[in-house]
């Protein structure tokens, strides 16, 4: 017997899905540096905070909250050892450095909000839609999202440090499951990374959009995904999700 596909909960990654920083990282770091008198290459910083951010997360996974580290102290020592790749060695100095840069990223400020994110977000509403944030990031995305005017669109907001598992492990999406008391089979995800989200979220039987970003996909990962859930912008998210509950589940 053919039913009608029924979602009813849509839940959101958040960097590079539904906001982005308003400058690239390296230029961030090099200009709170300027204001604490050192001058280090924007470019230089942006190559050392990629190397120094993948160490880090390889090193103590999801904060390193499981080693007794906070999501603060984790967040100070990438900055640290961001500067010292890029040849500044002095830790003193570069402390209150890390200090404003983590106060910054705390501020609504700092980033900004998708092209067709917030139409989006009220689009899913107005259709009934539950929403909720499931994301890998720390304690300050609830303000983040108040500051810039996205938090009442959300039931709630599920970070990786509050679950005590980053995406793409599934207990995080079964939590995300469990607070809003649905199904799998009637809940989607929206995110950019093929691996934390389409896959992660995939894996626990929820349905999967991927946003493109502006780098091309991988052909084999575009090849593995279907046209329907491939979000060249969030506008195409709405028809995606009426062609998706237009098609008969097979029960």
């Amino acid at each position: 017997m053919a039913h009608r596909l029924q979602i009813r909960l849509l839940t959101w990654d958040v960097k590079d899905t539904l906001l982005r920083l308003r400058q690239p990282v390296g230029e961030e770091y090099a200009t709170k540096a300027r204001a604490h008198g050192l001058e280090v290459e924007a470019a230089t910083l942006g190559r050392a905070f990629r190397q120094a951010y993948r160490t880090q997360s390889h090193s103590f996974p999801n904060y390193g909250l499981s080693q007794g580290l906070t999501s603060r102290q984790w967040w100070l020592d990438v900055v640290s050892q961001t500067f010292h790749l890029a040849g500044v060695p002095d830790a003193q100095a570069v402390a209150p450095i890390a200090e404003q840069l983590y106060e910054d990223f705390c501020k609504p400020g700092t980033w900004q909000v998708l092209e067709g994110a917030e139409a989006t977000l009220r689009g899913c509403r107005k259709r009934g839609l539950r929403l909720a944030v499931v994301s890998n990031f720390d304690q300050r995305l609830e303000g983040i999202l108040r500051g810039l005017g996205l938090r009442e669109h959300f039931d709630f907001v599920l970070t990786s440090e509050a679950a005590g598992w980053p995406k793409p492990d599934p207990r995080i999406f079964h939590e995300a499951l469990r607070l809003a008391r649905v199904d799998p089979a009637v809940a989607a995800h929206i995110g950019d990374s093929y691996h934390c989200d389409y896959k992660g979220s995939q894996a626990v039987g929820m349905r999967s959009f991927l946003v493109v970003g502006p780098e091309p996909l991988d052909p084999a990962v575009k090849a593995s995904i279907p046209q329907e859930c491939l979000l060249p912008s969030l506008s195409h998210l709405l028809p995606a999700l009426d062609r998706l509950q237009g098609s008969p589940l097979e029960l």
